[in-house]
């Protein structure tokens, strides 16, 4: 009986392990189910050769990504994150997900905010902005509909939806992205309209950026020159891979007196890579939160 029970549960995660990484609906059927796996969709980056006019198309916001599993939000590495009574009233008790955001530009004071372990006053100006209902088993345009539902229900007002909208081509979204970006946005993200939630890496959400970004650990600080010979000047940082490489571009001043300690996990964008693989004209972005560091 013991080596037939292993048996079925190996059967079982073969089943789930070999599914498709794009799944298209096949029905219209709406059928709500409870999801336990503190998995989430990931997006993969966004290529032309799509039908555009098949996606949806949404800002991509510059905050704190977050489920909500109907009593409380959990971060992508599955980290509870603690809102006051307040903020949550009403929500619904389905999953939800959203980026809990504050404005444009304002990511390390939404991270302040929304990473403490006792919540206060400042979540009030803080929004949940959904973009996904992950246990509704519909269509990406039928989870949008749903989501709809749900907020007017809620009738909370740090509930909110993500807009999203439709273009006819690609040279529309480019001039798209160009707009949401001048506004301080991160870029766009694109949802197939058929597609169902799937958790892990997903062919049918895409993102579009201006640039490509990407994290290394902090294995030194070097001195500056000239202006910054009493800051520091660059950080001496490290791919997973291996390979080393300084970033000296991004900071404040204020970040050059206080920088990302050693051993810390920061972003930082670039234009494609040399020959020898080091990113070009790489700039720091950010150091990576403790709730994030446990995922992609």
């Amino acid at each position: 009986m013991c080596s037939l029970i292993r048996l079925c549960s190996l059967l079982m995660v073969f089943c789930l392990g070999s599914a498709p990484s794009q799944t298209f609906a096949k029905d219209s059927s709406s059928i709500h189910s409870i999801q336990t796996s503190s998995a989430m969709q990931l997006a993969t980056a966004y290529h032309d050769d799509i039908v555009v006019a098949d996606y949806w198309v949404s800002e991509k916001l510059d905050g704190i990504r977050a489920r909500w599993n109907g009593a409380v939000f959990t971060s992508r590495s599955g980290k509870t994150i603690v809102a006051p009574s307040w903020f949550i009233q009403g929500f619904p008790q389905q999953v939800l997900e959203g980026e809990l955001w504050m404005a444009h530009n304002s990511f390390e004071q939404t991270a302040s905010v929304v990473l403490r372990d006792t919540p206060n006053q400042e979540w009030q100006n803080i929004k949940f902005m959904l973009f996904d209902l992950p246990a509704y088993k519909g269509t990406f345009s039928q989870r949008l509909t749903e989501l709809g539902h749900l907020i007017e229900t809620a009738n909370n007002p740090y509930l909110q939806l993500i807009p999203q909208f439709k273009v006819t081509s690609h040279a529309e979204l480019l001039l798209k992205l160009d707009e949401v970006v001048a506004q301080g946005a991160e870029g766009l993200m694109l949802h197939h309209q058929d597609a169902y939630y799937q958790d892990g890496r997903s062919t049918s959400l895409l993102k579009l950026k201006k640039y490509q970004d990407a994290e290394a650990k902090v294995i030194a600080h070097i001195i500056g020159k000239g202006k910054y010979k009493s800051m520091m000047g660059s950080l001496l940082v490290e791919l997973e891979n291996g390979l080393q490489f300084k970033i000296g571009s991004g900071f404040s001043d204020l970040q050059r007196l206080e920088p990302p300690q050693v051993g810390t996990i920061i972003s930082f964008k670039y234009y494609g890579l040399t020959a020898r693989g080091i990113p070009r004209f790489a700039s720091f972005l950010r150091v990576k939160p403790m709730a994030e560091l446990e995922t992609d």
